[in-house]
């Protein structure tokens, strides 16, 4: 049913926020009554599906239940890699092949039934902005299957054993300089230029870093 009621749901600070705009106006054009958020407290109408997606705050049950879908995408195999920045942990285990999930949002962080599974892949000399781009690009087709076949997808109960991530923070993106670059050739992956740059300390000096991809000739 094409004109069904859809929110999407992003916070304004989000790394996100670009993709949830597209696809937002991706819903419209195929006939949706599609709308974005911020603020979880701004969803005062009901809702056939949420879509809440890089969103940054516990949203309480009576939220929640005004709506008969509230979807999380996350990127690990849960209950296995609950928590924070499970796509950038992973990249630094050395991992290239990254579960992601589509789940029924629950009472506790990343506890619903998933509706669907795949993964991410990677060819391992991606950087910050492209590993962004082919998550943002696999959450929106999950979403998507999710609106194609929902009247046939059956949830499943997370099971095997748990285990979180914490949240990353501008410490996590120091170098060490008794390392190589190829040792920490992930970590400059994932660094952030803008807002969590690489950095190393010499001789009671920062130094910061900012790793860009020259295209090369040929």
């Amino acid at each position: 049913m094409k004109n069904k009621k859809i929110a999407v749901l992003t916070s304004k600070e989000s790394w996100f926020m670009p993709y949830a705009k597209r696809f937002v106006n991706l819903l419209k054009k195929r006939k949706y009554n599609a709308y974005l958020f911020s603020r979880h407290e701004d969803i005062n109408e009901e809702f056939e599906v949420v879509f809440i997606l890089s969103y940054f705050r516990i949203i309480k049950s009576k939220y929640l239940k005004r709506h008969k879908y509230n979807l999380v995408v996350h990127e690990s195999s849960l209950p296995k890699g609950k928590g924070w920045s499970p796509l950038f942990w992973q990249i630094l285990e050395g991992k290239n092949k990254i579960p992601i999930v589509l789940f029924q949002a629950g009472k506790k962080m990343d506890d619903g039934d998933i509706y669907i599974k795949d993964y991410i892949r990677l060819k391992g000399y991606e950087l910050n902005a492209e590993v962004r781009k082919s998550q943002a690009t696999k959450t929106i087709g999950l979403c998507l299957k999710f609106l194609k076949m929902q009247d046939k997808l059956k949830p499943r109960k997370q099971y095997g054993r748990m285990s979180f991530y914490r949240k990353r923070i501008p410490a996590d993106s120091e170098l060490d300089i008794n390392k190589t670059i190829e040792e920490q050739f992930n970590l400059l992956r994932i660094v952030d230029n803008k807002y969590f740059p690489a950095f190393f300390y010499r001789k009671g000096n920062k130094y910061i870093l900012r790793v860009y991809k020259e295209k090369l000739k040929g």
